[in-house]
């Protein structure tokens, strides 16, 4: 698979906290990778790193060969770089489709009147409703954002996410706060969508269901570096794995 990202020598200290040391990191087009470590491990710090909320003390980050080190984050987007939150990032008083609008004018650069003459923009309200549809959610097409449970809210989110069309996008913890019915869900509609759009996705996840069900390849963090890499089964059997994360995990 081609080489999509690629990570050298990162690092991010706040204070004496190493909470990013020397990560290297390559990621292949197409593969949905699981990131994975216990809390404080520094896998949201990592991702802040590679999408552009922090900078880095050290280290670079390449994606498709070209870096993209100190880019500011909207230049990111625009490459094909997106991510979601922990903590729920949609526009409240929005429509659901007004949700992906945004992404998708901002796509095409058409944000400087985001409302104006919506009439003019049938192309991008037919690729919004698209992915309504595609996300399961036409029915609350012209619903306030709020107004959704929140299981349609992490799907909402997870449009966002997608509809700047990006080659790579990392998910913190998409499936927070769901049943299991609701995650279920969540999963298949990565799953789905890593398919139909051909976006490779890094998926921050403490469900161990989750992780084995859902990654190809599991990226082990803890103290700041990665402890291990490897297939599911190749981690799921790794001494040092079990024996700093997976334990209790396992034996659940």
């Amino acid at each position: 698979m081609p080489e999509l990202l690629r990570v050298e020598g990162l690092a991010k200290h706040f204070g004496a906290l190493r909470a990013v040391d020397g990560v290297d990191l390559v990621l292949p087009e197409g593969r949905r990778t699981a990131l994975i470590g216990p809390n404080g491990a520094g896998k949201t710090t990592l991702i802040n790193l590679v999408t552009g909320g922090l900078p880095p003390d050290a280290g670079r980050v390449f994606l498709r060969g070209a870096e993209i080190t100190r880019l500011p984050v909207h230049r990111r987007v625009r490459l094909g770089l997106t991510r979601s939150f922990q903590i729920m990032n949609i526009f409240p008083r929005a429509t659901t489709l007004e949700n992906l609008l945004i992404p998708v004018l901002a796509r095409l650069r058409r944000t400087h009147r985001p409302w104006a003459g919506l009439g003019t923009e049938r192309a991008a309200v037919a690729e919004a409703e698209a992915l309504l549809v595609e996300l399961g959610l036409a029915g609350f097409r012209d619903l306030p954002a709020a107004a959704l449970s929140h299981g349609d809210q992490r799907l909402l989110e997870l449009g966002i996410a997608v509809a700047s069309q990006p080659a790579l996008c990392f998910l913190d913890e998409p499936s927070a706060g769901l049943n299991p019915i609701e995650r279920g869900t969540v999963m298949e509609l990565i799953r789905r969508l890593s398919e139909s759009r051909r976006t490779t996705f890094v998926i921050v996840e403490h469900d161990m269901d989750v992780v084995f069900s859902l990654a190809d390849w599991i990226v082990v963090m803890n103290r700041g570096r990665v402890l291990a890499e490897g297939p599911p089964a190749e981690i799921r059997a790794h001494p040092e794995v079990r024996e700093t994360y997976l334990g209790e995990e396992l034996e659940a």
